[in-house]
């Protein structure tokens, strides 16, 4: 029995994932991101029962993937298609996709043209990755590109600023079309970039071997306590620089 345990925290992120999208489709967008995080939580939830029961398994790895490609793949494309339909759309509206006796109900039409169908490479980038990361017997201790819960979270992160923070300047640059694109086009690149990011998962609690991760989480709760949910995109650019200083240092090291 206890082997089934993590594989129904896994199913319950993609049920989370699946009420996201129910939500973002009706221009809920804030409730979407809230059973995002709710699947995130299932998703880190999954994989440390996993090593607690010691009940990994191949059906596991891939119930995983599937899961997270709702979660943290067609759901942030979601969310970022209505944006991009909000930036474009002439009444500053969100498109209701449920709403079929509207007008603008539809994935299309001649105001918002095909500008807002760029989000949906998130998906596919998120796919990919998650593909490639079955495949990869390297990344145990790190990541290649940005894991796709973080890239999930850049996204949530949006509507949530745009609902609470109460900040004109930030908020224009959310609805820009432009500055959406660039985040857009970023993600999809991130997401399956070579670039060697550090993992949060401890071996050890020993300060030095694990300098990087806890200056990363102490600086995260910092920026969360002064920014709030506009630290977000914050905490995700400091975790690409960091982790590039990391690898210059242990390039160094080695070299030495």
């Amino acid at each position: 029995m206890k082997q089934h345990i993590p594989n129904i925290a896994t199913l319950l992120n993609l049920m989370s994932g699946c009420i996201a999208i129910l939500f973002v489709v009706q221009g809920e967008l804030v409730w979407g991101a809230i059973f995002v995080c709710i699947g995130i939580v299932f998703d880190f939830l999954d994989g440390l029962l996993a090593r607690m029961l010691n009940a990994q398994s191949a059906l596991g790895l891939q119930l995983d993937s599937l899961a997270d490609v709702v979660t943290s793949g067609v759901v942030p494309g979601l969310i970022m298609y209505q944006l991009m339909a909000m930036s474009v759309n002439t009444s500053g509206e969100l498109i209701y996709l449920l709403e079929t006796n509207s007008n603008d109900a539809t994935w299309y039409n001649t105001e918002l043209g095909f500008f807002p169908l760029i989000a949906l490479l998130i998906p596919l980038a998120s796919a990919y990755r998650l593909g490639k990361f079955n495949l990869d017997t390297e990344q145990q201790d790190f990541f290649k590109g940005l894991p796709t819960p973080a890239n999930t979270l850049l996204i949530i992160s949006l509507p949530l600023i745009l609902e609470y923070q109460n900040n004109d300047l930030i908020n224009a640059q959310i609805v820009n079309p432009w500055v959406l694109l660039g985040i857009t086009i970023l993600s999809v690149y991130m997401l399956n970039a070579p670039i060697k990011l550090f993992s949060l998962k401890f071996k050890s609690f020993d300060f030095k071997s694990n300098a990087t991760r806890f200056s990363f989480l102490i600086l995260t709760l910092v920026l969360l306590i002064v920014l709030k949910f506009a630290a977000v995109p914050v905490i995700i650019i400091l975790y690409v620089v960091m982790s590039l200083l990391d690898n210059l240092a242990s390039r160094s090291n080695q070299s030495s």
